[in-house]
């Protein structure tokens, strides 16, 4: 099979053109990232070959990562939490240094009470306490909460393309 260029691309900000046959491949892996090049060149009309050129430029241009999600209580990770952040100054350099505190994986700035939402996992309350005080030391981060998680209900990626 030979790739045809798809009508409809798409420029992303980063600069990335998403075509139609991009767009059904990101699909695809967010059904089962496990899926194989060759069965995902059959659900989109495109050689083995092709499939793992284009999944490697994704790859490349962080449009997708393909990794084993998780249940961080299964592995002795025993504390989640996110913690709203208020800052000042500059919000860019603010989420930045939180993303550099450990057990930190998850940084955005927002729009809301809060600048910043962190998503924090931890082995105990102790560990939480010290990932905590690290995110309060920063310079720029004038008050915290913590939002603690109970209980996992839903965490899903296939929010699909557009």
């Amino acid at each position: 099979m030979t790739e045809q260029p798809d009508p409809s691309p798409v420029r992303r900000t980063n600069g990335v053109v998403l075509d139609d046959t991009a767009k059904r491949i990101i699909e695809v892996l967010q059904e089962d990232g496990r899926r194989s090049y060759a069965a995902i060149g059959k659900a989109v009309g495109l050689s083995e070959a092709a499939v793992r050129q284009r999944v490697q430029r994704l790859l490349e241009a962080e449009v997708v990562q393909v990794v084993g999600v998780t249940d961080p209580m299964m592995l002795g990770f025993h504390r989640q939490a996110m913690i709203g952040v208020r800052t000042t100054g500059d919000l860019n350099a603010a989420a930045d240094a939180v993303s550099d505190v450990g057990g930190v994986e998850y940084v955005v700035i927002t729009a809301g009470s809060f600048d910043l939402m962190v998503e924090v996992v931890a082995e105990d309350d102790a560990k939480l306490l010290d990932i905590l005080a690290n995110i309060r030391a920063i310079d720029t981060v004038s008050t915290t909460e913590t939002f603690l998680y109970l209980k996992l209900r839903k965490q899903t990626y296939a929010w699909g393309t557009r």
